[in-house]
């Protein structure tokens, strides 16, 4: 189940470079690293820290089923689960953080306008020296 914070994430790259995330990542594989590629890489670390919360998410609501027993075993494994639910949700937050501020520094530049580049003025042409009357002998 995806989060909205990828989704907005995602959409904000994508309004900023005018194009779908997929066809920015083919681009980025062309191209030397750079911010695109920055963005990129910091949008695929926030959704696989969201994966991670809903795998641990789901790990910790199966180990507290209603009907199932809780023992010393299963209580370890409960701790495990919450501890890395929250180091994901922090890791989550901080990567979400991260990209917002990068973004929001960020501002999709617009597209020259197409009217003909004013033309500069002709130079003069360099003055011509003035003939001399030559003594002939």
């Amino acid at each position: 189940m995806p989060h909205l914070t990828s989704i907005e994430i995602a959409g904000r790259i994508e309004d900023l470079y005018g194009a779908p995330l997929a066809d920015l990542e083919a681009h980025a594989q062309d191209q030397p690293p750079g911010m695109l590629a920055a963005l990129l890489g910091m949008h695929d670390d926030l959704v696989f820290a969201e994966r991670r919360i809903d795998f641990h998410r789901d790990h910790v609501a199966r180990l507290i089923h209603p009907e199932r027993q809780l023992g010393r075993h299963e209580v370890s494994h409960l701790l495990e689960g919450a501890r890395q639910l929250a180091e994901a949700v922090a890791v989550r937050d901080v990567q979400a953080k991260s990209v917002s501020a990068v973004l929001q520094s960020l501002a999709r530049v617009p597209a020259p306008a197409s009217a003909p580049p004013t033309p500069l003025p002709p130079v003069p042409a360099p003055p011509v020296p003035a003939e001399s009357p030559a003594r002939s002998r």
